[in-house]
């Protein structure tokens, strides 16, 4: 049986990640998790999986749970923060530590758990772009296995099973297209948030939902697959698959191609990932070709949809401009979230930054974790 811990465990990933516990509590034990508002959630959790360590990092929800549980004699731990988040990460008896925080919040604790030598199952991609190098880096050193959540990178791991890293002569990264797949830059200028939020495929939180649309959370995906499984960036190739039925391909140096397909469920690359190097039986509905119908793929329109490119860019300046470009990503989402700026205003943001804040060419965390606060005050001092 396996130990598991997850930071996360009330957003979309989190959710799923229960839900594949739930279907397999012969094979896991689930012993930590974290959240950070949703109380409903959190009891709920701590009710079904008798868990024993629970990481509340919002004040006046932490104090909600841990007067729940001392009021209900539960023996639950409840801890506070970005302290108690790293020692859920951290837990003696924990095997795998499930990463599906979003944004730069999860690296801290994810380091935390490698040094400590926790298996990854990764689905918290910032940790990889602004922290790459020092991540896997830690994992070798620390003999722990990174083991991808994302789809695409679930399936590129999936796709390299049986074969050498060397053979490799691209990765190909699909992309539903998002919400927008199509529209010209004069059709997003009024864009509001609710019909950013409206993804054709995939049920994902608020900030996922508006780097879909952006083709952002594919420019991340590209930076992290760079490190996941050590690929130049030109030889990484996003294609729009609006079906969403091919997770991602790897092309050999002989020119055969293998892709992983799918329904378009997260469960499968959790189950994947959690129970490697086994395959369990399934818990998602089957492919039925006969209903598939057609499979479509497209070139991604950069000059619409510049965020992409600039993940590109940032990638292959490397040193601390992925943090830079994450940093202001994630500031300028949250502005158009609550309706202070524009659609377009979030790629400008990211330029900008990516223009101002001088490159540091092999960053530490400390320089990380600084560069991520000045890009930050910086843009609330605008905006």
């Amino acid at each position: 049986m396996k130990n598991i811990s997850i930071l996360g465990a009330t957003g979309s990933i989190g959710t799923q990640t229960l839900d594949v516990i739930r279907n397999a509590k012969q094979s896991f034990c689930l012993q930590g998790i974290s959240a950070n508002t949703s109380y409903d959630k959190v009891i709920q959790i701590i009710k079904e999986f008798d868990v024993k360590y629970v990481a509340i990092t919002e004040k006046n929800t932490y104090e909600k749970v841990k007067n729940y549980c001392s009021s209900s004699n539960l023996k639950t731990n409840v801890l506070y923060g970005l302290e108690g988040l790293n020692t859920i990460a951290t837990l003696d008896e924990v095997d795998v530590v499930v990463t599906s925080v979003v944004g730069m919040i999860g690296l801290v604790p994810t380091l935390k758990a490698i040094k400590a030598g926790k298996d990854i199952a990764l689905a918290n991609k910032e940790t990889l772009v602004v922290g790459g190098e020092l991540v896997i880096n830690e994992a070798q050193k620390n003999n722990v296995k990174i083991l991808p959540v994302d789809s695409e990178h679930g399936a590129i791991f999936q796709c390299l099973q049986g074969n050498k890293k060397e053979d490799i002569y691209k990765i190909i990264l699909t992309a539903s297209g998002g919400p927008f797949r199509g529209r010209q830059r004069d059709e997003l200028i009024n864009i509001k948030p609710e019909e950013a939020l409206k993804h054709p495929k995939w049920n994902m939180g608020k900030k996922i939902s508006i780097d879909s649309s952006t083709l952002m959370n594919k420019g991340l995906e590209v930076i992290e697959a760079h490190w996941l499984f050590d690929v130049n960036y030109d030889d990484i190739q996003v294609v729009i698959h609006p079906q969403s039925i091919v997770h991602s391909m790897i092309e050999y140096k002989d020119a055969s191609v293998i892709a992983q397909l799918a329904v378009p469920d997260m469960r499968l690359p959790i189950q994947y990932a959690l129970n490697y190097p086994i395959r369990e039986k399934s818990i998602v509905n089957r492919l039925d070709f006969y209903e598939v119908s057609k499979l479509t793929f497209e070139k991604p329109d950069m000059n619409t949809f510049r965020c992409l490119k600039l993940a590109y860019d940032a990638g292959k300046l490397g040193g601390i401009m992925p943090t830079v470009l994450n940093s202001a990503n994630e500031v300028a989402v949250e502005l158009f979230l609550n309706n202070k700026i524009k659609y377009l205003q979030i790629e400008s943001i990211i330029e900008e930054c990516l223009s101002k804040f001088k490159n540091i060419v092999n960053p530490n965390l400390e320089d990380i974790l600084n560069t991520d606060k000045k890009v930050r005050d910086y843009i609330k001092s605008k905006y």
